[in-house]
């Protein structure tokens, strides 16, 4: 199945992309406080790496656990405590992680964060939403102090972008014509447009979230895994083996 998407590349008699020897990755898309997703799809991910036995396996989790479904809170709870068993664990950082940890210190971003997602959060935590922007010092003030510090140092722990292979993993997407160690946080987190239509060679395969498809989105240069897991019920892996590729859904 690689081939039809990669034809071009193949045709220039260039190598299919590949794991490191031995690995079985999966990337997991954007998950936004479905708990009940997460554990479907990670009791999926273990039988297919216990059907499959490979030596190493990895799991990357692509950001925006939190904000939009019920149980954020929850969600970093469980990927704190209930790690796959035998596989190395890997958390990106995404947009909406990143406006909470912002709203920390800067009760102005509150208002744009709240809009996208982020009373969801602020119910899972058990606080009360402002009622007006003049509010948000108090929403700031108690979530600091209900946040347990366990899921702070989670936050603030989170990787902006992995590298697998020929596969780069990241958030939102890569700027055309930058450096992977040279991409800025901004665009990791939040590029669409630029990325999304770009045909250019970032010189790894990007595999990425953040931009809603009702299935994944394949292209030549980059494979997008987020299905709208908080609204449609469904939540991707993307596996990945050698030079072969295939999806778990919920």
């Amino acid at each position: 199945m690689l081939q039809k998407f990669l034809g071009q590349r193949k045709r220039a008699q260039t190598i299919l992309p590949r794991t490191p020897p031995g690995s079985r990755i999966y990337a997991i898309g954007d998950i936004h406080g479905r708990l009940d997703l997460l554990r479907a799809i990670n009791q999926l991910i273990h039988e297919d790496a216990y059907a499959h036995q490979a030596p190493r396996n990895v799991a990357v989790y692509l950001g925006d656990y939190i904000d939009r479904g019920d149980t954020s809170c929850a969600v970093i709870d469980w990927l704190i405590d209930q790690p796959l068993p035998g596989f190395e664990q890997v958390h990106l950082l995404g947009n909406h992680e990143d406006s909470l940890l912002q709203f920390l210190t800067d009760v102005h971003v509150g208002p744009a964060w709240l809009a996208y997602g982020g009373i969801a959060t602020l119910h899972s935590y058990g606080v009360r939403p402002p009622s007006t922007d003049r509010d948000l010092p108090r929403v700031q003030d108690e979530l600091r102090d209900k946040l347990p510090e366990r899921h702070l140092a989670f936050l603030r722990g989170l990787a902006l972008h992995h590298v697998e292979g020929d596969y780069a993993f990241v958030h939102a997407g890569l700027r055309p014509g930058v450096a992977l160690d040279a991409q800025v946080p901004q665009d990791l987190l939040w590029i669409r447009d630029e990325f999304l239509s770009s045909n250019a060679d970032f010189g790894k395969i990007v595999v990425h979230g953040h931009t809603i498809a009702e299935q994944p989105d394949v292209r030549r240069n980059r494979i997008g895994i987020d299905t709208g897991a908080f609204a449609s019920g469904t939540l991707t892996s993307l596996v990945l083996a050698e030079d072969r590729w295939s999806f778990l859904q919920t």
